[in-house]
């Protein structure tokens, strides 16, 4: 039987890049980092930071504009290595990988449905085009998969069209379609935003259960730290393209070492502290893509920064496993 250290899928030094107006944003420039059967990697960072233009890579479902331009997405089947950046978009091969290998949890299943064909025949078109099944066990399968979702009297429910559910609904079937075949691999792009969260916690136990019984490896996308203190094993923090830093959840997050890591934590309020905690804003916002400062791309929001710092740093590791991307780390761990 394999074991939980084994890697399912390998991102070496991805460089994805957007061209608009005749200019080009590094949205993904130079990210690299190993997936792990049963254990969930979660990406965080803000908004624009390159989160899901990485899961896009990995799924080849880039916009037109955009492009791999050089790097590594390797996918481990069984004994088989698969470039998948070597792979046509929309050629076969990697059609057989979506849905089948690798699922994706998109960001607002409300624009990820189809919304003239019912919740059931687009779970049964990955199927259909994925497995051998009959007819009738296709619709028991359906069927199935709603009712561990937790929808209820799915038999009814398969037949009715999204906006005739809510959605927490049209989220858990969305995770219906994407976990029909069973994948290795599931990217989660945000899949609670705008949820509630008796649903949000819903959903986490569903995706902790198919981890735990399926061996799936999970690619978490938020910006939510408390939802990667939950669920996630390893952490990658983003910012403006880069992985700035990386670790299990417990060295990242008690002990940060960047200091973007540590003013994300630091802007988030705490249970319990009452309403005099004092909760520090990361100032200034996030340069222009196109404009991008030079050397470490946090400089002008940074409080550590230092004339060094124009230069950019490299990776270098403060545990065995916890690596960080800041000339003045040492500083930054002084202060947690």
């Amino acid at each position: 039987m394999k074991n939980n250290n084994e890697i399912i899928l390998s991102v070496k030094d991805l460089k994805t890049y957007i061209y608009v107006n005749n200019r080009c944003n590094r949205a993904v420039d130079g990210v690299s980092f190993d997936v792990h059967k049963g254990k969930t990697l979660g990406i965080v960072g803000e908004s624009g930071c390159g989160k899901s233009i990485t899961a896009s890579s990995i799924m080849q479902l880039l916009p037109k504009l955009s492009r791999i331009e050089s790097g590594e997405i390797i996918y481990y089947k069984e004994n088989k290595a698969i470039r998948i950046d070597k792979l046509e978009r929309n050629g076969k091969s990697m059609r057989d990988l979506r849905g089948a290998d690798i699922s994706m949890i998109f960001q607002d299943p409300m624009t990820a449905l189809n919304p003239v064909y019912s919740i059931g025949s687009q779970i049964k078109e990955n199927l259909i085009y994925h497995t051998s099944m009959d007819k009738i066990s296709m619709n028991e399968k359906t069927i199935e998969m709603l009712k561990i979702m937790g929808i209820p009297l799915p038999h009814q429910r398969a037949e009715e069209y999204p906006h005739q559910f809510s959605g927490g609904m049209r989220q858990r079937a969305m995770i219906a379609m994407a976990m029909a075949c069973n994948p290795k691999i599931l990217i989660a792009d945000e899949p609670t935003t705008a949820l509630d969260v008796t649903i949000q916690a819903q959903i986490f136990e569903l995706m902790l259960n198919l981890k735990k019984e399926h061996q799936t490896a999970i690619i978490l996308i938020t910006h939510d730290m408390g939802v990667i203190a939950e669920l996630a094993d390893e952490v990658a923090v983003m910012y403006m393209g880069n992985i700035v830093e990386k670790g299990s959840v417990s060295e990242v997050l008690r002990k940060p070492a960047h200091p973007y890591t540590k003013a994300l934590l630091e802007s988030i309020p705490i249970l319990g502290k009452g309403k005099k905690q004092k909760i520090e804003p990361i100032r200034g916002s996030t340069p222009d893509p196109y404009q991008r400062p030079e050397g470490c791309q946090f400089l002008p929001r940074c409080n550590y920064s230092s004339e060094k710092c124009v230069e950019n740093p490299s990776y270098h590791h403060i545990t065995k496993t916890q690596f960080v991307r800041c000339w003045k780390s040492e500083e930054v761990l002084s202060y947690v």
